[in-house]
């Protein structure tokens, strides 16, 4: 499945699930086909939904038969005057989670990332944090602080979401807490993070991590090692890899977190980028005004975003 939180001119953010181009109001839709309204509240927002996994999965999977079954169900307009389906040009992707209880980001993950920047491979994973206030959905502006810090750098990466609460986990259980994947851009302040020993501000800005535009279930990405990921400002590839270029896989990043960190339903760990960022490039490849950066990875999707220096 392919989950999103999306909002429209006359409502307010909702859950959703991508259905062949339309999107899926989840909740007015279960209300609709007669779900036990107290089983409503696992599906309020995309959160509910991750918090309450296993029975809202399948909650969501029932209905989805019900709709495949009885699409005239869907024909008339909801209680509230609005369609159950609507077209995807007809809404604004926001980011899947709303405020996840965590962002963690893993630093120099990937081979050619470390060899672009004369490193050595790190014998443990680098882990920072982004915050709540980062987060920017698929096509929002990226706001550029260049009065702050003109060196402003894409990353593109790979974002785990969490499905089932984690602590001490083993590398073998690792994957049964992963609810799905998503597309994060760890768009960084390079100046800052060059002058400041913690990365908080270079990395945790307003507005320094647009992701989405969707969840895909990990039951729909069996193996997320093998997928092909780059990174396009205004059109050109700047980065170009595969997530089997990982140094720590996600087994290990997730055993390594739940060593200390408990991680919970929503939370996120974006898992690094490829080489190819624009600090190291001949010359140097920052972000400006009126740029659109494009993430993309395998059978996910593409996250687009402009820029506007402010």
């Amino acid at each position: 499945m392919r989950l999103c939180t999306v909002r429209t001119e006359k409502l307010e953010p909702f859950f959703a699930i991508e259905l062949n181009k339309k999107l899926l109001r989840v909740q007015a839709a279960a209300a609709a086909f007669a779900t036990k309204e107290t089983d409503l509240p696992k599906v309020y927002s995309l959160k509910d939904y991750l918090e309450n996994l296993p029975s809202s999965e399948k909650l969501v999977r029932n209905l989805l038969k019900q709709i495949s079954e009885n699409p005239k169900h869907l024909a008339k307009p909801a209680p509230d005057g609005e369609r159950y389906l609507l077209d995807q040009k007809d809404v604004t992707y926001l980011p899947p989670i709303q405020r996840p209880g965590k962002i963690l980001c893993i630093g120099m993950n990937y081979r050619d990332h470390c060899a672009e920047q004369n490193k050595d491979i790190p014998k443990k994973p680098v882990v920072f944090n982004k915050f709540a206030t980062s987060l920017l959905g698929a096509g929002a502006q990226i706001p550029l602080p260049v009065k702050v810090d003109a060196n402003i750098d894409y990353e593109a990466e790979l974002a785990v979401v969490i499905g089932k609460r984690a602590t001490k986990v083993t590398k073998r259980a690792a994957m049964k807490h992963v609810a799905g994947y998503m597309i994060m851009n760890d768009v960084s302040l390079r100046s800052i993070q060059k002058a400041e020993p913690q990365w908080s501000r270079a990395k945790g800005w307003d507005g320094s991590g647009p992701c989405g535009p969707v969840i895909v279930t990990a039951d729909e990405i069996p193996d997320p090692h093998t997928l092909d990921i780059s990174c396009t400002v205004n059109g050109k590839v700047l980065q170009k890899s595969n997530t089997s270029q990982f140094i720590f896989n996600i087994p290990h990043l997730i055993s390594f977190i739940t060593e200390l960190v408990t991680l919970e339903p929503g939370d996120i760990i974006s898992t690094g980028t490829p080489g190819g960022v624009g600090a190291y490039r001949n010359p140097p490849a920052f972000l400006k005004d009126g740029d659109v950066v494009e993430v993309k990875i395998d059978r996910i999707g593409v996250l687009r975003n402009p820029c506007k220096a402010l």
